[in-house]
């Protein structure tokens, strides 16, 4: 770690604000020495520091980098302003509300050549973490299908965006990283029943670019919380449960048959069942230690943050699915 501690900053102290304060607050290395959001401190979470009215405020203060935690309405103009400024940013998912904007930060800060990242965190959590090393090492053989389901309540944090860019982005991140595959083609259908003038609940299929099939069930309409990714390959199927960080493995046990008829079908049947054991950091420290290390420049710290280039392909599959849903089509990435 270097010896001079990075001068971080925070943008946004809303729900999601209050918990990156606490993490920037006691993170090694780095020394968050300035906050900012026009509606004030509602969490009390600025401590002894000034809650300024604006990033150009905070720019002024001399940042190394800054994490955005704004709505995403607010997203681009805050981005733009930081890299113009020189200020490396690790911007809260998704990206930003439309693919337009989304290219425009991305190509802001790689004309700078700042580092920039956007806050998937599920990427963090140990459960997915140690689900996509256990696909790197083949332990599923070759992978079918990737399902997803992602149901609750209402949260009443969220007002600019609908379900799909809220919760499903992180559902569209997590299943092109685990399975190291983009989107090929998606296929959505919503529905608005709470009265919102956004969607509340998606279905969605898809295709990955090396033949994965998918499946997302995302809503703001049950009323308990569901947070699985499963992934089924030829020797069985993963299963992480990212609300309680468990992966259980359910093996294929491929009994051999002696019945003539079907002998020659090659099915599966149930076999072992297993769940993992392994260490459970909590994934928002990860997610900033990594975007940390690669503002320092550290090796290897570039692979584990999720860049602009990958955030903005989310926003492109989230606005497929809305379309899709539009259009009754299947959308073509």
């Amino acid at each position: 770690m270097a010896a001079t501690k990075l001068r971080a900053g925070l943008v946004g102290l809303g729900m999601m604000g209050r918990h990156h304060a606490r993490v920037l607050g006691s993170l090694d290395g780095v020394d968050l020495v300035a906050v900012s959001d026009p509606m004030g401190d509602p969490h009390g979470v600025a401590g002894a520091r000034a809650v300024l009215a604006s990033v150009h405020e905070l720019i002024k203060v001399g940042v190394d980098y800054a994490m955005v935690a704004a709505p995403t309405a607010f997203h681009e103009e805050l981005a733009l302003a930081l890299a113009e400024a020189g200020v490396h940013a690790l911007i809260e998912k998704p990206l930003a509300v439309d693919t337009p904007a989304a290219q425009r930060i991305t190509a802001a800060f790689a004309a700078k050549g700042l580092v920039g990242a956007v806050g998937h965190i599920e990427r963090y959590n140990p459960a997915l973490q140690k689900l996509r090393e256990k696909l790197d090492a083949g332990d599923l053989g070759e992978v079918y299908q990737i399902i997803t389901r992602r149901q609750g309540p209402f949260p009443a944090r969220i007002a600019d965006v609908g379900v799909v860019k809220d919760l499903a982005t992180h559902d569209i991140d997590l299943t092109a990283w685990v399975a190291r595959s983009a989107f090929a083609t998606v296929s959505a259908r919503t529905t608005h029943k709470s009265g919102r003038p956004h969607e509340d609940m998606v279905a969605a299929i898809g295709e990955l670019k090396n033949g994965i099939i998918t499946n997302h069930l995302v809503n703001w309409l049950t009323p308990f919380k569901e947070r699985l990714t499963m992934v089924t390959g030829e020797r069985g199927t993963l299963v992480a449960d990212t609300l309680t960080a468990d992966l259980t493995f359910y093996a294929n046990a491929s009994v051999l048959t002696e019945w003539d008829s079907v002998a020659a079908f090659r099915g599966v049947s149930e076999g072992d069942v297993v769940r993992y054991a392994f260490a459970k950091p909590e994934p928002l420290r990860v997610e900033h230690e990594a975007f940390r290390d690669a503002v320092l420049g550290l090796p290897g710290a570039a692979e584990r943050i999720v860049t602009m280039e990958q955030g903005l392909a989310t926003v492109a599959v989230a606005e497929a699915m809305l379309e899709s849903s539009r259009t009754k089509e299947t959308i073509t990435l």
